[in-house]
Order: C-alpha cells, then structure tokens, then sequence
C-alpha cells in the first residue's frame, strides 16, 4: 500500500510577493521558449527559472543546472522562499470550464510526500504510460543539481466511502490561503493544514483513504522514475540513513471516483502520406470500422472540440484528409488478430485500435511514429486546419475521444503501459505553490 507523509513544503513569501500569480507555472513539460520567456519577465522570482532552467550564452554543459542550484539557495536566504515550521498537507482545488463547453467543474485534492516504489505486481504505485530517455535525463539533472521537488507527479486514488473527501470540504470551508487565477482561466485554491502532534487526527482519515490502497500516476511518469533513480544513488552514499528524506516525492493526490475528473485526448496527425497513400487509407477503411463520410470538416469540428464530456472508450474516431473525411466506429471482431499483448483493458482501448489502424491501413508502426510520422495536437480545429493546409507535411488526423479514467486505472492494475500521449488530465496542477526539499 502507499505511504503518505506530510512534509514542511518550500513556498514563495507572500508577504514580499503578494500576487502569487507572478510566480506560479504550467508543468515544465507544456512550456515552450516563447512562454517561458513570458513567465521570467512577470517576476524575477517566477518559479519557471527554477523547473524549466534555458541555456545561456557561453553554457558548458549542465552549467543551468547549477546556475539553478545558486538561485534555489539565493532564494532561501533571502527569503524569497520560506520552509514551513511544521509538517502539514495542502489541500488543493481547481474550479475551471471543460474546455470546449460552458460545464464548469471543481477538483480536489491534496499535496503531500509519496514514498517511492519500484513498480512491480505488488508495488502501492502504479503506472500507465511509458516514458522518454530525453525528459528524464533532464528531470534527473534538474534533481540531482537542486535536492527539491519542484513540481508535483499527480496520482489517483478511490475513496467510495467519502472519509477522507469529507476532510477536504471541511478544508475547503475556510478562506484559502492562496487563491489565484491562471492564464486559462482556471481558479487554483490551497491551505495548509497542520498534520503533526495533535492535529494529526484532524487529517488521518484522509491520509488513510488515499493510502488504502495502489495509487496510479495519472501525470508525472517521468518525474517518478527520475526520483528512483535519484533515490537510488542516494542510498549507496547514505546507506545507514533512517527514513531519508529522498525516499520521498512531492505528489498531488486526485479522489478518482467522487468527482468527476477531466482527461482530454490528444489527437494524431499523420504525416507524408501522399496522395496515394491518402487514397490507400480511405479506400482501407472498411476494413477495420464502420464508416460514415463526411464532405465537411465543420462537422468534426463540432464534435471534436468539445469532445471533453465524452465518456470515451467506445472505439469512436474521426478522420479528416483534403479528400474528405469520415465518422469511424471500430469493428472490434476485424481488430482482434492484430491487437499488441496485454490485458483487456490495454485491447480495448480506442489509442489502441488507433494504432492498429496506422500500422494496417497506413504502414505506420510504432518506429515509424516515434520517428515522426505522426505529430500531436490538443485541438481538433488546429489539427484540421494544418491537414487541410499541408502543414509540415501533414495528410491526415485521427481525432480521438477521451480515454475513461477507469480505463487507466484498470491498465496500470493490469501491469500494462499505454502509448506516448493517451492522456492529457486537465487542468494541470500549477508549478510553485508548494516545493518538496528532500530534508526533514
């Protein structure tokens, strides 16, 4: 089972930044240049400079790992960050639109330190997505440099009883301690609560709901693989350490079954496929789904992108090419031959079939994709408009709905991983608000 800690969190001093917004971030992971510029000129503090360090002219190699580490230890001299006295959890909410509709929704949650486990069919932390050498190179780097946690991996867990939910509203009854808006629009809330001595007992029925069982990484992977191995080369310096510090990570903690969460799909835009091929796919189809042409794109527009309600998980796509497009529905029998190993859970899943698809009907297998056959968009109308313009040779998209939550949970208890970019939980959990320094 997992075991959760309340920890002492590193956090900005409001009483010198009063507007926390200056400061926060998105994931390091959804940052490009252009705004991550944008966030170091709101304040010479924003967090950014810390989780999503640039290059600087006349680097040698690592050297904005370490220019990192100065400005962490600047900042906690200076008072710019501040450690809290006690330990506490965060609880956290996020009021926000599902994007693409006028549904406005609140998540839940709580910041607090995850021990790590090596995954494995008895571990309490399970994953559900595979992950890149590149990013976790750099996360490691960024690690090793800094000793903290600057953002937090995001994990699901089920509390039918509602013990510890009913923790949380009582939290959430009170003025926040942090209330802020972020460039979507979305409204983040936090409060520290005292975890230690006697008020200890006001959140144990939390903690023990979120630990009563396997937790699964809904965002994060590559953050979590980073701290085991981190963790790891801790332990052969430190060996004779009691409970180290490190052993932990800084993980926001989402009740999965109590309120609705949102994931997005990620859509696949097929690249260089030609004419010809573009006749090869669309004469294909039949193969494999049901069809349904469609002559104007307006119409998979007016599904797809506001395809965040959608349930999902029922083998529905959509196909758009300059020739025209199509509402697709998977013939699951036709499907079964060519199905990857794995659970029913893996088998079932509509990114699965995608990939079938591409393989069959296209050539496209898994080498060809993480080559760049196929490119990534969150929006259906960006995606349409970069087909229907050849956009960097783009021939094609396959627009998806979102993959269930149970479904992902279900893999990860399968032992199962899914493809690059299954998921996209939103909103995101924002960078700064709270820092996990890996010392007691």
């Amino acid at each position: 089972m997992p075991e959760i800690r309340p920890f002492r969190a590193l956090r900005f001093d409001d009483a010198t930044i009063a507007d926390q917004a200056l400061i926060v971030a998105p994931p390091y992971d959804i940052i490009d240049e252009a705004h991550r510029q944008r966030l170091l000129s709101r304040h010479p503090a924003n967090v950014v400079r810390l989780d999503l360090p640039g290059e600087e002219r006349g680097d040698e190699a690592d050297d904005r790992y370490r220019r990192v580490a100065r400005t962490l230890a600047t900042w906690r001299s200076n008072g710019t960050l501040r450690k809290d006295p006690h330990p506490s959890i965060y609880v956290y909410e996020q009021a926000y639109r599902v994007p693409g509709t006028e549904v406005l929704r609140t998540q839940r949650g709580f910041f607090a330190r995850l021990r790590l486990e090596s995954f494995g069919s008895d571990a309490g932390v399970l994953p559900h997505e595979r992950t890149l050498s590149g990013p976790r190179e750099d996360r490691y780097k960024l690690l090793r440099a800094t000793g903290v946690n600057t953002s937090p991996v995001v994990v699901l867990y089920d509390d039918p009883e509602g013990s510890g939910m009913a923790v949380v509203k009582a939290v959430t009854a009170r003025a926040a301690d942090v209330d802020l808006f972020d460039d979507d629009g979305v409204r983040h809330r936090m409060w520290a609560v005292l975890a230690d001595g006697a008020q200890a007992e006001a959140v144990a029925p939390l903690l023990a709901a979120a630990s009563r069982a396997p937790v699964t990484i809904a965002d994060g992977h590559h953050r979590y693989e980073t701290a085991l191995r981190y963790r790891d080369e801790r332990r052969m310096s430190r060996s004779c350490e009691e409970d180290p510090a490190f052993d932990y990570l800084l993980t926001l903690f989402l009740e999965a079954t109590a309120q609705p969460l949102t994931v997005l799909p990620t859509h696949r835009i097929v690249r260089n496929l030609g004419e010809a091929g573009i006749a090869s796919l669309l004469g294909g189809l039949d193969e494999l789904f049901e069809v349904r042409r469609v002559a104007d794109a307006d119409e998979l527009r007016g599904v797809y992108d506001s395809i965040g309600l959608a349930e999902g998980g029922a083998g529905r796509l959509g196909l758009w090419t300059r020739s025209g497009g199509a509402s697709l529905t998977a013939k699951r029998d036709a499907f079964e031959a060519h199905l990857p190993r794995g659970g029913a859970a893996l088998r079932s899943l509509d990114v699965t079939l995608l990939g079938v698809a591409l393989e069959r009907l296209a050539g496209i297998g898994a080498d060809a994709v993480a080559g760049g056959a196929v490119a990534y968009s969150k929006s259906a109308s960006d995606a349409i408009a970069l087909v229907d313009d050849a956009v960097g040779g783009a021939d094609a998209v396959f627009l998806l709905e979102p993959t269930p939550v149970a479904s992902i949970a279900a893999v990860a208890r399968d032992g199962d991983v899914m493809p690059q970019k299954s998921t996209y939980f939103y909103p995101k959990a924002l960078t700064g608000l709270v820092i996990n320094p890996h010392e007691w």
